[in-house]
């Protein structure tokens, strides 16, 4: 369960939204994930428990929602001035954030109940992004990128005792651009 689509942009069903992340955020910081609760959210957020059960279900969804939210880009990724440079500032940033210990959290409640394809259509359209950069430049697919890079990075990250090291994540790379 996600959260209703339709509602308004910036009305009060956003405020409140927004408040409860905030409190969800701030709470993992302040204490371990295993200790949040939803009436601690509720409380923090100013809202009822129901509130929070209402639209997201339970805590797992609530926490895989609040990880999509900030899985979402800031921004454009960065330009280089080259198809290789892109790529491995993307995927360089990529593996900092995402094998740091709140970038594991965040992949492991995504993992365990978002929408399938959610987080391949929001990394997609990021490597979408700079191969359009390049138009007159063979380049890789998109699904090649994620098959090649993406997938070794994140299965290093959630099983693995140590993520990737930077040498290989550019041995990677170079694979997944030559043609």
């Amino acid at each position: 369960m996600a959260i209703k689509e339709g509602l308004r942009p910036g009305g009060r069903s956003a405020r409140v939204q927004e408040s409860i992340h905030a409190a969800v955020r701030a709470l993992l910081e302040e204490q371990d994930r295993a200790s949040v609760t939803v009436p601690q959210i509720a409380v923090r957020a100013g809202v009822t428990p129901s509130t929070i059960y209402r639209r997201w279900g339970d805590l797992s969804v609530l926490l895989a929602d609040v990880a999509l939210a900030r899985m979402r880009p800031d921004g454009e990724p960065a330009n280089t001035g080259s198809l290789r440079g892109d790529v491995r500032a993307w995927a360089e940033q990529y593996l900092d954030e995402m094998s740091s210990e709140p970038g594991r959290n965040m992949m492991r409640d995504v993992q365990s109940s978002a929408t399938p394809g959610y987080c391949v259509t929001i990394i997609g359209g990021q490597l979408q992004t700079i191969l359009d950069r390049y138009p007159e430049q063979p380049k890789p697919s998109v699904d090649r990128l994620i098959n090649m890079v993406v997938a070794p990075t994140v299965f290093r990250i959630l099983f693995s005792v140590q993520a990737l090291e930077v040498e290989e994540l550019h041995r990677l790379i170079d694979i997944a651009l030559s043609q």
